[in-house]
């Protein structure tokens, strides 16, 4: 990777109306008084920030689970995955990462498979770091249909600030893991719902990267693992 490379990050195509928008409300401030001006210039530094889309080095081995978004595990637990989707009705393991304003906010398959259900519902906008926010925030949920049939879901939920999820796939899609899916505006959380009798490999407020990060394996049964934030 090249110098540059490491501040000058892709920008999504979805956030290139935000940028016009800042940066021409940036020369209207600046018209006004410098000092706004220099505000308004940071503000559109950040939004183009919110809405670069790097490269990510996805792990190819058959089985690998890997993080759809950037961000924070700030929920591990058992739950029903969305009942629109009509997948089971166990209890599976439920990942959450929650991404603030600052993380990149493109979304990444965590398996490959075909989309086999894509159901939007409407809702609130609690703070998406509450648990209360995957069953009442707005959400966009996904269900992947794997080779071996078994199934995963992964639900884009919009948070506190975020009010606008975009999904960028279709239903009877087949993508590869790691590839785009969506992004969520400006703020929110992304959940996978694991498949029966398969364990997380990642703990609660570990970091996670887009389309890098492993949080489970479905040829292991190692058990739970415990992390220590340090």
């Amino acid at each position: 990777m090249k110098m540059h490379e490491t501040f000058i990050k892709p920008m999504h195509p979805e956030g290139r109306k935000f940028v016009a928008i800042f940066a021409a409300l940036t020369v209207v401030l600046y018209l006004i008084w410098s000092f706004l001006g220099l505000l308004g210039l940071l503000l559109t530094i950040w939004c183009y920030y919110f809405f670069r889309d790097p490269k990510r080095a996805t792990p190819t081995r058959e089985g690998l689970i890997v993080s759809p978004a950037d961000g924070v595990i700030s929920l591990i637990e058992k739950a029903v995955p969305p009942p629109e989707l009509g997948m089971s009705d166990k209890a599976l393991t439920r990942v959450s990462v929650f991404m603030n304003v600052f993380n990149c906010h493109v979304n990444r398959m965590p398996i490959g498979g075909r989309l086999a259900a894509i159901v939007y519902r409407p809702g609130k906008f609690f703070n998406a770091s509450l648990d209360k926010a995957s069953a009442d925030n707005e959400r966009n949920s996904l269900c992947i249909e794997m080779a071996d049939g078994r199934q995963i879901a992964v639900v884009q939920i919009a948070g506190l600030v975020a009010r606008r999820i975009v999904c960028f796939a279709a239903q009877g899609d087949s993508l590869q893991t790691g590839a785009r899916f969506g992004l969520i505006r400006f703020g929110s959380r992304l959940d996978v719902y694991l498949p029966e009798g398969v364990a997380p490999m990642v703990g609660l407020g570990q970091s996670m990267v887009a389309g890098e990060t492993v949080i489970a394996d479905l040829t292991c049964d190692e058990p739970p693992r415990a992390v220590q934030v340090q």
